[in-house]
């Protein structure tokens, strides 16, 4: 017979001490872990010497920008405080030239024509762009490499090659314009002042739609295509997909062309100075927007120190315009 024998008591105390001894040297070596000192750490961190690989890569670009881009901007603040003059050389004025630039006509003259330049110029352009990116993202359009590179080889031309280009075209005795007037008997002549900055507009928009139709291109393609698919499933038309998914996605890109072009209208200066000499009489004037009055105060009226101070206006201004859209950008975004 098999017979059962009670568990010895001593034997379950033992058994049981050796637990609670196990846990306590568990709960003390786990209490003396949370409280080692956190500055041994960080002591070993801070032996380290700094690490200035970053700032080695980075060097040879700070320093051009500084010489390029930082020492300019601090010499035309400087010279703007003086003035050159016949008899005593140069002297300090303080901020004369500003108050003599606050009642120039001709200054807020080009400051007001290149502004309608932004304001017409600027919503067609790219209106164009978008509509020549959606053409594309459509895959509905056939040859879209051919397209695509058609489009953007513009901006790769130089601005003087591509005004001497149009200027020729304009022409209205020796251009396209003058053989198409010989062949309908008309009398168009685009190079008049009243339509004068209209063709300048026409160049400028020929110069960069492509540039700014990649942006929004570019902006559409990071579209997962699933997400046109599930819209197609759901009945979802084209104009449906393209106004509640493709045109919230350009806002981001949208704030960004905004902001460069209108940058860009306010440094207006190539095609104007360009086709000074191919317009008839004198449409285009030394004052027609605010770069060629800086530059033709500078180096055909010897007054550098009135020219820094009009540059330096025309900056203020425009990043102050820059800076209002990106607000504004950055308010839709959020909604």
């Amino acid at each position: 017979d098999q017979h059962h024998h009670p568990p010895d008591p001593l034997t379950h105390t033992k058994q049981r001490k050796a637990k609670n001894v196990s846990k306590e040297r568990m709960m003390s070596a786990t209490e003396v872990v949370a409280n080692m000192p956190l500055h041994s750490a960080t002591v070993r961190v801070n032996k380290h010497k700094a690490d200035w690989r970053g700032w080695k890569f980075m060097w040879p670009f700070a320093l051009v920008f500084v010489f390029v881009f930082i020492v300019p901007i601090v010499y035309a603040v400087y010279i703007s405080f003086f003035k050159k003059q016949m008899i005593g050389g140069t002297k300090f004025v303080g901020f004369e030239n500003y108050v003599r630039l606050l009642g120039d006509g001709q200054f807020w003259s080009s400051v007001g024509r290149v502004a309608l330049f932004t304001c017409v110029q600027v919503p067609i352009m790219l209106c164009l762009s978008a509509l020549m990116a959606l053409a594309l993202d459509s895959m509905k359009l056939h040859g879209t490499k051919f397209f695509r590179i058609s489009t953007f080889l513009p901006y790769a031309v130089p601005a003087v090659v591509s005004t001497l280009i149009w200027g020729f075209v304009y022409g209205a005795k020796y251009g396209l314009v003058g053989s198409l007037n010989d062949f309908l008997g008309t009398d168009i002549d685009v190079l008049a002042p009243s339509v004068l900055l209209a063709s300048i507009g026409n160049i400028v928009t020929w110069e960069f739609t492509g540039y700014n139709m990649l942006i929004f291109y570019s902006s559409l393609s990071t579209i997962p295509h699933s997400l046109y698919e599930a819209a197609s499933i759901d009945g979802a038309s084209e104009w449906q997909i393209v106004k509640s998914i493709k045109l919230p996605e350009l806002r981001g890109s949208l704030a960004i062309t905004v902001i460069f072009s209108i940058i860009g209208s306010f440094q207006l200066f190539n095609e104007p100075s360009i086709l000074q000499n191919m317009v008839p009489g004198n449409a285009i004037t030394t004052y027609y927007t605010p770069n060629m009055y800086a530059y033709n105060l500078s180096f055909s009226g010897n007054q550098s120190n009135y020219a820094a101070a009009l540059a330096i206006v025309m900056a203020v201004i425009t990043m102050a315009i820059a800076y209002i859209v990106q607000l504004n950008s950055l308010k839709e975004q959020m909604k």
